[in-house]
């Protein structure tokens, strides 16, 4: 059982995480899911503790960093911090970058904070329901999970569920455990492919070398406005938050319930909570003009997704986005099963997660709020000189997964032109990624539901519990469904004024 230990080293590693995240998040293109996928091969130089500290600093960390060219030259960062520049940017151009930039940091140290808490005392409840799982259900939830597939492929849900199909499919090559029959195998590939591909060569290519292949294809151009706050007049004071307290509290609790949502992602949270902050507005008209109220909803929000996303992949092993999913890898890697029985079995671990969140978030507030003329110099880095680096470290990352087998090289090769081209097709490749995880689990779980009923497939429809998942799969599509029908109906309503 691992032991909670928190010293020097850990902070240190907090720190790391959350500097380089910060950089990557800042860096138009580059994701904090980048980010973790490149480093997860130095977290075996650590146990599962230390290693959570740099994963979960560079979360916090890339996805805070995003509001830094979103308040600067109105270039998200990251998906979730598009509404950040509806009110950072013109903030900036009336010469309040400085401000603009200390508001939405403060507001993300709160939102990850309010998550936090949620996290603490929603978790054990949620993984002491769960607990009572039978293979059966363990099978469903499964299934339950998959349909996040479904919400991440808005706008093209055939190509979604295809590659989603795909990624289960890929995860089944290898060796049989009922028979130890070797399948989807071709015969001279029998000894690197016995245990299928290894994740972490899969992970790097699908997530850092595709979008090394997408920049290059574009010819790797740097933004052009340059990031400049040195034109900036009016000052922050924390008085600038003297009536976002309510503001502050709801947007912290939409972007945790949306992180709790798998497959819905920041950019729902982020744009939630700037439409309920209108609403609620005694000044709606002053939204998109520089209003710090539009400001702080949406980086609540963005930061408040962080500890929400954690409650499902920690009670009951569903990622809730591709970053999530990325970090049920970091679990595998480490020999540590998430779902009903981790706290239980972890709790060195559990209390790990807990203090690691809480450092990163304030690690993050430090290293943005007062160094911040500094900081926004990271977005004037050339992607030409960065992403060679890069290169190196997944080339050697994968490399060191087995201790210098040249196969997971070419894994991570294969798989990032393997990504390159679904992505190229409009395939989703956090979709194939869930599939690609999820695979292995939907068929063992299956097979043992299947052995305990004798062979009969009417034990899915039997317990009283697996019956309320059934209704949660089904609602899970239909509402996916429903917002794929509408965002279509809206697609053709806008051509249509055209």
């Amino acid at each position: 059982m691992e032991v909670f230990s928190f010293g020097l080293t850990q902070l240190m590693m907090s720190f790391i995480g959350v500097v380089v995240g910060i950089i990557f998040g800042a860096l138009p293109g580059m994701t904090a899911t980048m980010a973790i996928a490149i480093f997860l091969p130095l977290t075996y130089a650590y146990n599962l503790n230390t290693s959570l500290f740099l994963l979960l600093g560079l979360y916090v960390g890339g996805i805070s960093g995003g509001l830094i060219p979103a308040i600067l030259i109105n270039i998200p960062g990251t998906p979730s911090s598009i509404c950040t520049g509806f009110e950072g940017f013109p903030m900036t151009k009336k010469g309040e970058g400085t401000r603009a930039l200390r508001i939405g940091i403060t507001s993300s140290l709160i939102g990850g904070m309010i998550s936090l808490i949620c996290l603490w005392f929603f978790t054990p409840p949620l993984a002491r329901v769960a607990i009572n799982f039978s293979a059966v259900e363990k099978f469903l939830i499964i299934v339950f999970a998959l349909t996040i597939i479904a919400a991440l492929s808005k706008g093209s849900m055939i190509k979604g569920f295809f590659a989603g199909f795909l990624g289960v499919l890929i995860s089944l090559i290898g060796q049989f455990p009922d028979n130890n029959k070797i399948r989807m195998v071709p015969h001279f590939l029998n000894m690197d492919l016995r245990m299928g591909f290894q994740l972490l060569p899969v992970l790097i290519g699908l997530f850092a070398l595709v979008q090394i292949f997408q920049e290059a294809e574009t010819g790797m151009k740097d933004p052009h406005q340059k990031a400049d706050v040195s034109k900036s007049t009016r000052k922050f004071s924390f008085k600038d938050f003297k009536d976002q307290k309510l503001n502050l509290l709801r947007s912290g609790l939409i972007g945790t319930f949306i992180g709790v949502l798998p497959g819905v992602g920041g950019s729902a949270a982020s744009l939630l909570s700037y439409s309920q902050a209108k609403n609620a507005s005694k000044h709606p008209e002053k939204f998109g003009t520089g209003f710090i109220d539009g400001l702080v909803a949406s980086e609540t929000a963005n930061n408040g997704l962080t500890g929400g996303a954690l409650i499902p992949l920690l009670s009951l092993g569903i990622p809730g986005d591709s970053t999530t999913a990325v970090l049920i890898g970091a679990f595998m890697l480490q020999g540590i099963q998430v779902g009903p029985l981790f706290i239980m079995n972890n709790p060195g671990t559990w209390q790990t997660i807990l203090i690691a969140m809480g450092v990163a978030n304030i690690f993050m507030f430090l290293v943005m709020f007062y160094p911040i003329k500094y900081i926004v110099k990271v977005i004037n880095l050339p992607r030409t000189r960065i992403y060679p680096i890069i290169i190196l470290l997944c080339t050697v990352g994968s490399y060191a997964v087995q201790s210098g087998n040249m196969f997971d090289v070419w894994t991570m090769l294969l798989f990032g032109v393997f990504g390159y081209v679904l992505a190229k097709f409009g395939f989703s490749i956090p979709s194939f990624l869930i599939g690609f995880i999820l695979g292995d689990d939907l068929e063992k779980y299956f097979i043992d539901s299947i052995k305990g009923s004798g062979g009969s497939l009417s034990c899915f429809f039997q317990r009283p519990i697996g019956n309320v998942i059934w209704v949660l799969i089904i609602l899970s599509l239909a509402w996916a469904f429903y917002d794929e029908y509408r965002t279509k109906k809206k697609l053709k309503n806008k051509e249509a004024c055209k």
